[in-house]
């Protein structure tokens, strides 16, 4: 990804600053979250320039490929990592790791972190590791491919933003996270698949978490594939949740299905590394890998964030919130 305009920021030169930055946070986060966010937003504005400058950037007008990396922030070696997790919630009283302060510092500038009530008992950080017998559409599984989605397209507050920090990486490498922009495969798409796809509302099945305890509620929610700018639009889009009725809704999914196959670009995440998903362009997923239950598998971070854009903010929102899910009509 060294190509020109490439959605890629390299942090080394930065390491010392963000370093200081992170020893100034609160060391137990989770003990007081708002507190904590607080001191990160009041770090900000001693980030790097040419930091906050992508960001600011970002947040204002996206990327043609749906997604910034940040590579080369601090994180710690291998061996001073306590060992990947098996099961959530974190505890209240551990430490801050360095990626888990990048995330904060980097989320201050975005927006708001926000926790959904169902998700993971309503938690704002995420640990994402392999755990045994995970549910196929659940992040935590590794073994099989997690499909293409628009993170809680269902959700009428869904994410602006998910944010995937690594710690450690898979032991073979072979874990991607998969990414498909809206913007890169809206040309692929005749006239007639964006006729059924623009502005129409389909019927949506939800993740485990917000079923009520029902094993199978339906198809609870509308989501719309296509709709805003006709030439520039957002995206909602859930491979195996999208349950359109028509026949020509039907071929209508299965033309965006194909054009965002197409499109879609793998991003291997190293420890360092920071990738920030539009969650209003893009889809993506991840790729199997093979865990080895020894301690050392491959362990990320993830906040969502919210910003005041398309609804997600009205005002008087802090970060750390954590709001009850309400679908999509």
């Amino acid at each position: 990804m060294n190509e020109p305009n490439a959605p890629v920021l390299d942090c080394s030169a930065h390491q010392d600053v963000l370093r200081e930055l992170a020893r100034e946070l609160p060391r137990t986060p989770r003990a007081d979250l708002p507190a904590f966010f607080t001191a990160a937003e009041q770090l900000t504005d001693r980030l790097p320039a040419e930091l906050t400058a992508r960001l600011v950037e970002f947040n204002d007008t996206g990327h043609q490929r749906g997604f910034l990396l940040l590579r080369g922030l601090p994180v710690e070696d291998d061996a001073d990592l306590p060992a990947t997790p098996t099961s959530s919630p974190v505890p209240e009283d551990r430490p801050l790791l360095a990626m888990e302060a990048m995330l904060a510092l980097v989320g201050r500038v975005l927006g708001l972190h926000t926790g959904y009530a169902e998700l993971r008992a309503g938690t704002v950080y995420h640990d994402v590791y392999p755990a045994p017998g995970a549910h196929d559409l659940s992040s935590e599984s590794s073994e099989t491919l997690l499909d293409f989605h628009t993170e809680m397209a269902y959700h009428a507050l869904q994410p602006n933003y998910v944010m995937l920090a690594c710690s450690r990486a898979d032991h073979e490498r072979r874990a991607a996270t998969r990414v498909a922009s809206v913007r890169n495969a809206l040309p692929l798409l005749s006239d007639e698949a964006k006729a059924g796809l623009y502005e129409v509302k389909m019927p949506c099945c939800v993740d485990l978490a917000f079923r009520g305890g029902v094993e199978d509620p339906g198809a609870i929610a509308n989501v719309t594939p296509l709709y805003g700018d006709e030439n520039d639009p957002l995206l909602g889009y859930d491979c195996e949740l999208l349950a359109p009725v028509e026949p020509a809704h039907h071929e209508a999914l299965a033309a965006l299905s194909k054009a965002l196959d197409e499109v879609t670009e793998a991003v291997h995440l190293e420890p360092g590394d920071l990738l920030i998903v539009d969650n209003f362009r893009t889809t993506h997923a991840r790729t199997p890998f093979t865990p080895r239950w020894d301690g050392k598998d491959r362990w990320l971070h993830r906040n969502y964030i919210r910003t005041d854009r398309y609804g997600q903010l009205s005002g008087g929102e802090h970060a750390g919130d954590v709001v009850a899910f309400s679908p999509r009509r």
